[in-house]
């Protein structure tokens, strides 16, 4: 009996041990709290050459430093292969979270899954990153919710619903290489595509995606205005030549409005006499400008500080170990996991708001936009 209760505890205590082995291999780690002053923040950005960008940086260096943490941010010049390598080198600093918008968001999978594997938390700001598990969080505007903005006011614009004469339309799409643009063309298409069918709207040069997912082919690489600007020409040089209307242009970002306006603007078109409504996103200081001149009909406004305040947010929340406040239901997926993800609403700015819209907010002064 005595050898029996022996056994008996040995085995006890094996099982115990082991038991206790197994308890230990579970994925039991904890967010850690993080003292700001002791945390640094790398802020990578896709460029400091667009006003949006260069605006979204500043912004989220002064919100961080208001709550204590250290900083380091930069741009990449729109280069992917330089915002791989200026994350590489946060990651090596040992930042204790990474906010990155990127330039390519289809590229940078292995240094996330890096930085994910050294204990760093990385959010995704404004465009996501796809293909990798070790993305955190999320955090941008509602972007299928910004082209269909886009598609209705030009819809509203063109009065399509009880027009019976055909319109004219040249379509733009974003970057390729971002994948916001797919979501910003895909909700204008949304609106815009019933009015293809029934032949209420016509594009003179054809440029036309087939399908939604053919986008590609009118989208302009790098958000350059420059190439949206000798788009626009070729296609009235090309299709144009005879005095046809122009009705329309979608632009997805403000960007590409400059550019377009610009080509209008030498070939000879004017404000007010057969200027098309032309769309736009991000309330650029030069396109408010041109709203109230009467040279782009709408932007789309995505008040960037409050991005910034809810990405800081998000990040401190991380770091303090409290839950992360999300939109339900709203994940994005990024082709390996459905990232918890934080939406805003953007918001429609026409010649006729400017003033409740982004002066009585202080995004701009009225001196800023040249108002009196």
């Amino acid at each position: 009996m005595k050898w029996k209760r022996i056994t008996a505890a040995i085995i006890s205590i094996i099982c115990t041990v082991a038991l206790t082995g197994c308890i230990a291999q579970r994925p039991t780690k904890q967010p850690q709290t993080v003292n700001p002053n002791d945390a640094l923040i790398g802020i990578s950005m896709p460029t400091k050459y667009l006003e949006r960008w260069s605006r979204d940086g500043t912004n989220l260096e002064e919100k961080f430093r208001e709550l204590g943490y250290h900083t380091t941010i930069q741009y990449a010049d729109n280069s992917t292969d330089r915002q791989i390598s200026q994350i590489q080198n946060m990651i090596t600093q040992k930042v204790s979270a990474l906010v990155i918008a990127p330039i390519d968001g289809t590229v940078l999978a292995p240094i996330v899954d890096q930085a994910y594997k050294q204990g760093i938390p990385v959010l995704a700001y404004d465009r996501l990153i796809e293909g990798t598990e070790g993305l955190g969080y999320y955090v941008s505007f509602d972007n299928q919710h910004v082209g269909e903005l886009q598609g209705q006011f030009l819809v509203d614009a063109l009065n399509l619903p009880n027009t019976s004469s055909t319109k004219h339309i040249e379509l733009f799409g974003g970057s390729p290489d971002d994948p916001n643009a797919a979501k910003f063309f895909s909700g204008a298409w949304n609106k815009l595509k019933p009015y293809f069918e029934s032949g209420a709207l016509v594009s003179p040069s054809g440029k036309i995606p087939v399908s939604e997912s053919d986008w590609k082919t009118i989208g302009i690489l790098g958000w350059d205005s420059a190439k949206a600007q000798s788009e626009m020409q070729t296609r009235l040089n090309s299709f144009y030549n005879n005095n046809e209307a122009l009705d329309a242009v979608l632009a997805p970002n403000d960007a590409l409005a400059l550019g377009i306006s610009q080509a209008l603007g030498g070939r000879g078109f004017k404000p007010g006499t057969g200027w098309p409504a032309i769309t736009g996103q991000d309330a650029d200081k030069a396109n408010v400008k041109n709203l109230i001149s009467g040279r782009q009909a709408m932007t789309v406004w995505k008040d960037t500080r409050a991005l910034g305040d809810r990405a800081v947010k998000m990040v401190d929340q991380i770091l303090r170990g409290q839950k992360v406040e999300i939109s339900a239901g709203k994940e994005y997926d990024n082709g390996k996991k459905k990232v918890p993800t934080y939406l805003l609403e953007p918001k429609v700015v026409t010649k006729d708001n400017v003033q409740q819209t982004l002066i009585d907010s202080d995004f701009y002064t009225a001196e800023e936009l040249g108002i009196k």
